[in-house]
């Protein structure tokens, strides 16, 4: 399931990390690419144990855990710190997997790479090129959003970034661990919550509602893998 997320943070809170990644030494990614990826891999990220990035990272994670959808969607376990990246003059990143297995940066500790979401810092008028383009059973979908909106999508899928052939794409990435491993799964449980809440929106609570609430927790209690 990909689900756009909107306004995980606001413009003033784009602005401000824009201003302090502009000061930041940026090194080679495919530091933290595996074996083939780095093949295809050609950007700039933020070493993933600076301060910045950890002070930064420690506050998009605080705003993931804040927001209904995202929690609706992914039911997360787990969350690996955000990674920051950037890509200008026809950097780009060719065709690749997520590695299923991620390590927390600086630990032993790992966790399964189930989600992955990429939250847009640059507006799109910032730059050319750059997008997003993940391949699924449904076909290619080419994401490009506004500074502050979040995209998530399996981690199995096939994805890569296009070249940016002007200006400069600024982005946070991040992967969690869901509760609900199986991403049809995750789908069905998203879409059963979101009715529910329309149901609620409209009618308010009564007998159907809670007995769908019911359904919707005797299917997470079944699935979940805590």
């Amino acid at each position: 399931m990909m689900l756009h997320i909107p306004a995980v943070l606001s413009k003033p809170q784009v602005q401000e990390f824009r201003q302090r990644l502009a000061q930041a030494d940026w090194i080679d990614g495919r530091g933290t690419a595996g074996p083939q990826s780095a093949q295809v891999k050609r950007n700039r990220q933020l070493p993933e144990l600076s301060p910045l990035a950890q002070e930064l990272g420690g506050f998009i994670t605080q705003a993931l855990a804040a927001n209904p959808l995202f929690f609706a969607a992914v039911l997360p376990l787990r969350i690996l710190p955000p990674y920051f990246n950037s890509y200008a003059s026809g950097e780009h990143y060719g065709m690749h997997v997520d590695g299923a297995i991620r390590m927390r940066p600086g630990t032993a500790n790992a966790m399964r790479a189930d989600v992955s979401s990429t939250l847009f810092l640059s507006e799109p008028e910032e730059y050319d090129g750059g997008e997003l383009i993940v391949s699924d059973a449904y076909g290619t979908h080419e994401v490009k959003l506004a500074a502050g909106d979040l995209i998530v999508y399996p981690s199995s899928s096939v994805h890569r970034v296009a070249p940016v052939t002007r200006g400069e794409r600024v982005s946070s990435f991040m992967w969690s661990q869901s509760m609900v491993r199986d991403d049809a799964r995750r789908g069905m449980l998203f879409e059963l919550d979101q009715n529910i809440q329309k149901l609620r929106a409209a009618h308010g609570d009564n007998e159907i509602t809670v007995d769908l609430t019911g359904h919707y927790h005797n299917l997470l209690r079944m699935w979940a893998d805590v």
